[in-house]
């Protein structure tokens, strides 16, 4: 079993930026080599892919909405994945949840993870 664990976000203003992490425990990055992504949710919406690492974060990939102002990050010896957000825009604001799957080298869709953190908010303020 793989637990994970999402920290850094909060309330910020447009134009300001973010870094989230997602702390893995249970099974080392090392041990258990996994494709990391980030999703996000706003209320009343489906869970959207927002970016993903391969496992030894070589190829990376994001949502259009997001490339050039996000970027995803990995530290295996860590354990943790990080999300770096830049540009914020108030249509960034919604629940990012850290996802992990150990099959794929860059999954895209939510039905291709197998392990979820709870989530965390982020909100930016117009």
């Amino acid at each position: 079993q793989v637990q994970l664990v999402e920290s850094g976000g909060g309330l910020v203003q447009a134009g300001g930026s973010l870094r989230l992490s997602c702390a893995a425990s249970g099974r080392t990055f090392s041990s258990y080599p996994m494709a990391m992504g980030w999703f996000c949710q706003a209320p009343g919406k489906e869970r959207e892919f927002v970016a993903a690492i391969s496992w030894g974060g070589a190829s990376t990939g994001y949502a259009d909405s997001v490339k050039g102002r996000f970027t995803i990050s990995r530290d295996n010896a860590k354990n943790t994945v990080y999300l770096q957000m830049n540009s914020l825009k108030p249509e960034d604001t919604a629940v990012y949840y850290c996802a992990a799957d150990p099959t794929k080298l860059l999954p895209t869709l939510p039905s291709e993870y197998d392990y979820w953190g709870q989530g965390t908010q982020v909100t930016v303020s117009s």
